[in-house]
């Protein structure tokens, strides 16, 4: 690995961490296409992944401060069960359990054995005709007719986003289709999508870690970790940003012709 597979690893990394295109499999087929072996790579990995859960605590720093203000109420006895903070914190806690199991239990293998670019490509086909499907769903039946965020729509994205560990499907297009199968508002889903995703995040860089304090993978240079950190922090928040306006007024059909395009190109060119 130089310095520039370490700078577009870390851009792929920020860009398709949030939108609804899916990382882990961008990965797949851009290792493919340079050369490299990411899945060896431990330490790059665990420095993108900082570099994007970064993005995420800068982008919605208020919803965190809030967030921690609630539990503080919560340890002092003044919280109100109406609170909505406190609320949210019980459904990113419902909404990580799924993944976690998933995670602990089947991870590696999943990810051993999607991890091939005809696969991933029929993943993100598939996902992008359930990104049709939810957005038909949506208009048809919950136009102007919105509905909350609950503990059991948060458990069922969970289960969506646990999915999202198989390379090609999207943790946060999972999480925000599924959103809207449920009549979750596109930006609310995505807001939460990725407040959910700072444990998952979290979760799979510290797996990570400890994989490299094993001495698993090969090493890598600091510099590319840097860069590598840095671009996908970067290419992370422009991202989110880019996504959370996007998704005020645009559906996820333009990402779902993407997809398409990208799993057609990956099968037959």
């Amino acid at each position: 690995m130089n310095g520039f597979d370490a700078l577009i690893l870390g851009a792929v990394q920020g860009i398709a961490e949030f939108l609804p295109i899916s990382s882990s499999g961008h990965l797949v087929l851009l290792e493919n296409f340079l050369g490299l072996d990411f899945e060896s790579l431990k330490s790059f990995d665990v420095a993108v992944h900082m570099g994007t859960l970064l993005a995420i605590f800068l982008y919605f720093r208020k919803d965190i401060w809030e967030m921690i203000k609630a539990l503080g109420r919560l340890f002092i006895g003044k919280l109100k069960v109406t609170d909505f903070y406190g609320k949210m914190i019980v459904f990113i806690i419902i909404g990580t359990i799924p993944a976690v199991l998933l995670g602990l239990f089947a991870g590696d293998a999943i990810d051993s054995y999607f991890r091939n670019p005809h696969q991933v490509a029929i993943n993100i086909l598939v996902v992008a005709f359930i990104f049709l499907i939810g957005e038909w769903v949506y208009k048809k039946y919950y136009n102007n007719n919105f509905k909350v965020l609950t503990w059991g729509k948060s458990l069922v994205i969970g289960i969506a986003q646990s999915i999202a560990l198989v390379p090609g499907v999207s943790r946060s297009g999972a999480s925000i289709v599924t959103g809207l199968f449920q009549g979750i508002r596109r930006e609310e889903a995505a807001r939460f999508s990725f407040l959910l995703g700072i444990p998952a995040i979290l979760g799979a860089g510290l797996l990570t870690f400890l994989k490299v304090r094993k001495g698993l993978g090969a090493p890598v240079e600091m510099s590319n970790l840097i860069i590598g950190f840095s671009s996908s922090f970067i290419f992370g928040i422009v991202s989110i940003a880019f996504l959370m306006r996007f998704l005020k007024k645009h559906s996820l059909t333009v990402f779902a012709v993407y997809r398409i395009l990208l799993a057609v190109a990956v099968l037959f060119i």
